[in-house]
């Protein structure tokens, strides 16, 4: 089974239906429902995503909508290790850096789901966009 990092675009595509990316982000997000893949998140992008949502609902809705994320997704862990390796990275951003530590800390992570691959490029694990992802997928 796939284990894969989902990215918060990939996931506020999703729950802002965002064109056109929506699609490919919702067929992700059933992958997970159905339990064809095991999808991960870190507490950095469950912070974001609640900011990011809350700025057009009620504290209620994010909180039901995160927890209906999270019935379905798991959070992998960050620590010490992952801090000082993201720092001492040559990610130029930050968050990202974060994000990709987690994943190679994580075992058997085996791809960051990311509209922004580029802000991956130099993760230990490959990148890959929805598209593609569920494009190899077909293809298995």
């Amino acid at each position: 089974m796939d284990k894969i990092l989902l990215d918060t675009d990939v996931i506020l595509d999703f729950f802002f239906d965002r064109e056109p990316f929506a699609e490919n982000a919702a067929q992700i997000i059933s992958l997970c429902e159905r339990k064809e893949i095991d999808a991960f998140i870190t507490p950095v992008i469950c912070s974001n995503l609640y900011y990011l949502l809350r700025q057009n609902s009620t504290h209620a809705f994010v909180i039901k909508q995160l927890k209906q994320l999270l019935s379905i997704v798991d959070i992998i862990p960050i620590d010490k290790n992952v801090i000082f390796s993201a720092l001492e990275s040559g990610f130029k951003d930050f968050k990202d850096a974060i994000q990709s530590f987690a994943a190679v800390q994580w075992e058997g992570m085996q791809l960051i789901v990311s509209r922004n691959i580029k802000d991956f490029s130099k993760s230990e694990i490959p990148a890959m966009t929805p598209e593609h992802f569920l494009k190899a997928r077909t293809l298995q």
